[in-house]
């Protein structure tokens, strides 16, 4: 027996990095999985990767019409949600003099407002006993350099977990928070940093993970499958980090 056989899942952000790699751990532990992303191409090479139990709905979070076709795909095709990873997000470097509204707006309209919305929306579709997984950051409790806006809009992820965690309670839906440390994931990419200081980054950040290496989706994934399943039936409103020790020690 899989972890999540006869599970549906739900991974917004599905296209690429942690969320990716948690949707195949999710497939091949039994749940038939949806995935979204904003770009086509993108969506339609992951859901292939994944395999015969996924399928990709187009859309941005932070547009409420496109979590609506989500939630009414979802409701027609399938009837419920089961699990459900708020995972898309995006961030980017800059010092508080640098930082521009644009890109203040957009960070916090795709993670935290994209992470409140995708769990308001499938809501009514979330069978009692459900599963909300809520993609945070250690940014959220670490003071790092040049990443306020980010850290922020991770600070605001982490207490939805709480507060959903007490909303929920009657229908013993379990909502729990997963904070990453540095994880190897396109997102450097996004940060419009060059290549060079993109290097230059992974060293400063490696240096200071005790185990001395950056993470892998994969070993995001699998926290998130626990967070899924029965395992962690009894654990609710929590911060699970994942970083190697960077925000412990």
């Amino acid at each position: 027996m899989t972890k999540l056989s006869g599970k549906i899942a739900v991974i917004t952000g599905g296209n690429s990095g942690m969320g990716l790699a948690t949707a195949q751990l999710f497939a091949r532990e039994g749940a038939k999985v949806i995935i979204t992303g904003r770009r086509q191409k993108e969506l339609d090479e992951a859901v292939e990767s994944i395999g015969a139990d996924a399928e990709g709905v187009l859309g941005d979070v932070s547009r409420l019409s496109d979590l609506d076709k989500l939630h009414d795909h979802v409701k027609a095709k399938y009837g419920r949600v089961d699990v459900i990873f708020a995972n898309a997000g995006l961030g980017s470097l800059a010092p508080i003099d640098q930082v521009t509204e644009a890109q203040f707006d957009e960070t916090f309209n795709v993670n935290v407002k994209g992470t409140y919305f995708t769990v308001q929306k499938l809501l009514p579709l979330v069978p009692d006993g459900g599963s909300i997984i809520l993609n945070a950051s250690i940014a959220s409790s670490k003071g790092m350099e040049a990443f306020s806006v980010y850290s922020a809009t991770k600070a605001a992820v982490r207490s939805l977990a709480r507060t959903l965690t007490t909303d929920l309670k009657a229908r013993k839906i379990r909502v729990n928070a997963i904070s990453p440390g540095p994880i190897d994931t396109p997102i450097f990419g996004k940060t419009g940093l060059t290549e060079q200081e993109i290097e230059g980054f992974k060293s400063g950040i490696t240096s200071q993970v005790p185990l001395g290496r950056i993470g892998l989706p994969e070993e995001i994934a699998k926290p998130a499958l626990f967070l899924a399943s029965d395992d962690s039936s009894y654990i609710s409103g929590i911060e699970l980090t994942v970083d190697g020790g960077m925000a412990q020690v």
